[in-house]
């Protein structure tokens, strides 16, 4: 598939998820959807089976801190964490997984209301892992939108004293173009208008976008917390792929393909599936440790 039908595909699927949630009178960004009991309990079931989510983990010595992961847009704090969350938890960590940006009556589909309030659920749940775990501080790893939120949380939240580290998979720091397309939005104004009042997660993420002009105002980092980025030159979704870039202090930014120049892992790929990049993610959750990552990583 021409690169240019992937980047329509990914904003159709947008547009037509948007379009649901407007089809529903009550679906407002204001207010967050909750999962249902059975959904909840759905999500736990298959998270704990997996030995992640467990409130009862302690961390060890060898690795103090837990993990919290934060899926991406669409996405739900299982089915982003199917192969990551086991491969750290095989490697000694205590982690969890949290959703965030429901919007009513949108089921399934999270990580879609306003950024900055997406930032404002991950406060609370950082503090809740912090105190089931007795740590002093998280790491963080995102996928996405999920690598991006985060630094809303670190930068106006507080969240830089609760943080030893964050770790974006694909994440869209300076916003997507996607491939060229959101520069035809302001030609079509009803479209913009429905991502913005169904979708407000998506206006957010486009470049040039209010959130991220006032997110990336005065320097990408803030002092104290380690950044990893971790990009591939195939990415469809966060375009140019470069754009997922961090400056500043404290900041690795590694592409995939460097490390293994056949590496044909695209956006969905890196942060679900791709072995180069999960060992990526081990080596920045533990860089003393840090093992060279190849083709067979």
């Amino acid at each position: 598939m021409l690169p240019w039908r992937r980047a329509l595909r990914a904003l159709t699927a947008a547009l037509i998820v948007a379009g649901a949630a407007t089809l529903t009178p009550t679906a407002t960004a204001a207010e967050p959807r909750t999962a249902t009991t059975s959904e909840a309990s759905a999500a736990s079931a298959a998270s704990s089976s997996s030995g992640w989510n467990d409130y009862g983990c302690k961390p060890s010595a060898a690795h103090p801190r837990p993990v919290v992961l934060v899926h991406g847009t669409f996405g739900n704090s299982v089915d982003n964490w199917l192969v990551l969350a086991p491969y750290l938890v095989k490697r000694g960590y205590c982690v969890f997984s949290l959703d965030y940006g429901q919007l009513p009556h949108v089921p399934f589909f999270h990580g879609i209301g306003p950024i900055d309030k997406s930032a404002e659920q991950l406060d609370g749940y950082v503090d809740k892992v912090l105190k089931a775990t007795g740590a002093k501080e998280v790491d963080l790893v995102g996928h996405s939108q999920g690598g991006l939120m985060p630094r809303h949380y670190l930068k106006f939240l507080g969240g830089a004293d609760k943080v030893n580290a964050l770790v974006g998979l694909a994440p869209d720091n300076h916003g997507t173009t996607l491939l060229g397309l959101t520069k035809l939005l302001p030609f079509f104004p009803g479209i913009e208008d429905l991502l913005t009042t169904a979708t407000p997660a998506l206006a957010d993420q486009i470049a040039g976008s209010p959130f991220l002009t006032r997110l990336n105002a005065g320097g990408d980092t803030v002092p104290g917390v380690r950044y990893t980025v971790i990009s591939t030159k195939y990415d469809q979704v966060v375009t140019p792929y470069r754009s997922q870039f961090l400056n500043g202090p404290n900041v690795r930014n590694v592409v995939v393909q460097d490390l293994c120049p056949v590496n044909l892992a695209e956006h969905v790929a890196i942060g679900t599936l791709d072995r180069v990049a999960h060992h990526e993610v081990a080596n920045a959750l533990d860089p003393a440790h840090a093992t060279p990552s190849t083709c067979l990583s």
